[in-house]
């Protein structure tokens, strides 16, 4: 298949996407039309974890947790392993709208290749606030990955 889609033009290449994008919704694997790899990974954390994925319009959270706890869940995808460990900003870091927050790393194939169960003592400590964004923004790697802290759940989500 992935050589046809080599020979597809762009807009039978964007027909194409937007009918896999209506079919992943009619499956609730996605909740909205935007980048689908964020809905994916919310999808995944609630199904390995049978934690309850809640309205995409909840602000600051994204599941609940067995123990009701809030999680807030971020990823990113890398490219040939290269590419940014940056998370998607999160907001409203000083608020108490989540608990904890889960960051995960998919190579190109949506294969997790890292995950993460951080702590928001540790998101305070290894994010740096952006003033053009609005909020904080945390990378996987350097310092953040050697704390004694962070929970290393890769396996638990491959």
């Amino acid at each position: 298949m992935e050589d046809n889609l080599k020979d597809m033009e762009p807009k039978e290449l964007m027909i194409l996407n937007s009918k896999i994008m209506i079919e992943l919704k009619e499956k609730q694997v996605i909740r909205t039309k935007n980048n689908p790899i964020a809905d994916y990974c919310e999808w995944l954390v609630s199904k390995k974890f049978n934690w309850n994925l809640q309205k995409n319009s909840n602000a600051g959270f994204d599941i609940i947790d067995n123990e009701n706890l809030r999680v807030q869940i971020k990823c990113r995808t890398l490219e040939k392993g290269k590419g940014t460990r940056q998370l998607g900003v999160i907001r409203n870091l000083d608020g108490d709208t989540f608990d904890y927050l889960i960051g995960i790393l998919f190579n190109e194939h949506i294969e997790v290749v890292e995950a993460y169960l951080i702590s928001k003592p540790l998101i305070i400590r290894y994010s740096r606030y952006s003033k053009h964004q609005n909020g904080h923004i945390l990378s996987l790697k350097g310092e953040l990955l050697n704390d004694k802290e962070l929970k290393n759940i890769t396996n638990e989500l491959q």
